[in-house]
Order: structure tokens, then sequence, then C-alpha cells
């Protein structure tokens, strides 16, 4: 089992503003051997 790594607080602000800008969509988050490589926004447009 991979050793997590601690999340930064730079991390979770980026994340914060994310969920935070959208009204609907979702935010991904990519692991990769315990450690965040990439974070996602996907916003869809209700019409």
């Amino acid at each position: 089992m991979a050793e997590v790594k601690e999340v930064t607080e730079n991390q979770l602000a980026k994340i914060k503003d994310y969920i935070e800008s959208i009204k609907y969509g979702s935010v991904n988050i990519i692991i990769q051997d315990g450690k965040i490589i990439q974070i996602d926004k996907s916003e869809k447009i209700r019409l």
C-alpha cells in the first residue's frame, strides 16, 4: 500500500475555488502514488 502524501494548502485552495466557481458540474481529483497530480473542473451550462 502506497504512503499517502500530505495535501498542501495550495491544493485545498484550488479545489475550494473550483467548487465555489461552478453551479452545475464536477471537480475530479487525480491521484497517483498517494499524491494529487491533477485537478480537473467540468462545468455544465443549463439552458
